[in-house]
């Protein structure tokens, strides 16, 4: 369970604001991707844990209002970790309160992320960003 206990201890950091313990779990080159039509998403995977740090982390820190990430189940597939889970918070902007189902799929390279994809369900962030729903 050696990836497994990996992406419990960045659910960990990510739940202490341990930044740096998060990045450091990631290959200088992880691909990162945000659902399509979600609040992040910018078309295209962000390269590297400064883009991760300065497109996801940071928007999440200066958009949201206790955004939680809930892990409920793990999948080991080895060097691919599957995690089913929930989001929690508000939007800044709206006030309004989300409360979506996710799955990340995390794959690993000598012990670091080197590819990241989330799915979750982005019409309920959109309604409480005030969005209009849809997506690709």
């Amino acid at each position: 369970m050696g990836n497994v206990n990996v992406v419990k201890g960045i659910y960990d950091a990510f739940g202490k604001g341990d930044v740096p313990g998060v990045l450091g779990a990631l290959d200088p080159k992880v691909e990162w991707g945000e659902a399509e039509g979600f609040l992040f998403d910018v078309g295209k995977k962000f390269i590297g844990p400064d883009e991760v740090l300065q497109g996801v982390f940071m928007r999440i820190v200066n958009e949201t209002t206790d955004f939680t990430v809930h892990p409920e189940k793990f999948i080991d597939g080895g060097d691919c970790v599957v995690s089913l889970g929930r989001y929690s918070g508000s939007v800044n902007s709206t006030g309004e309160k989300f409360g979506a189902q996710y799955a990340h799929v995390w794959e690993f390279r000598d012990g670091k992320v080197v590819w990241f994809q989330q799915y979750t369900d982005t019409g309920q962030f959109q309604k409480a960003a005030g969005q209009p729903a849809g997506g690709v």
